[in-house]
């Protein structure tokens, strides 16, 4: 996987997500290692999340993760602890900040599944008319 795809697919993943009204923020710069070895950032602040290919200097964090591992995390397969203490993810900074990031995806992927339930809901009591 190249540089570019795995900023695309990150970018993709956290772009699905609804993280309104979560609360925290944080700046965290993600080192991917190995193949398509880069940089970006993931940025929450003022209700307003961020997902750009630059490097942050004003970031609270910085993990370094190989694409795979850093992808399982931010899609919810992998928590961020565990890839932690497993050695997959290696945090320099603010590991309260960084424990936002895995606050934030759980938030938004319940979120999804609460609408996700809500909406059927809706669709089984409308066939039932």
């Amino acid at each position: 996987m190249t540089y570019e795809e795995i900023f695309s697919t990150a970018q993709s993943l956290f772009a699905k997500g609804d993280a309104t009204g979560f609360d925290g923020d944080f700046a965290i710069q993600v080192n991917i290692t190995g193949e398509g070895e880069g940089a970006f950032y993931i940025a929450y602040k003022n209700g307003t999340l961020d997902v750009a290919p630059y490097e942050y200097h004003d970031r609270d964090a910085i993990l370094f993760a190989t694409a795979e591992n850093f992808l399982k995390i931010a899609d919810g397969s992998l928590g961020a602890v565990a890839a932690f203490f497993s050695g997959k993810l290696k945090v320099e900074g603010s590991t309260d900040k960084a424990l936002e990031l895995e606050r934030m995806i759980t938030y938004m992927k319940n979120k999804a599944k609460a609408e996700s339930k809500a909406a059927d809901k809706a669709n089984k009591k409308g066939k039932k008319k």
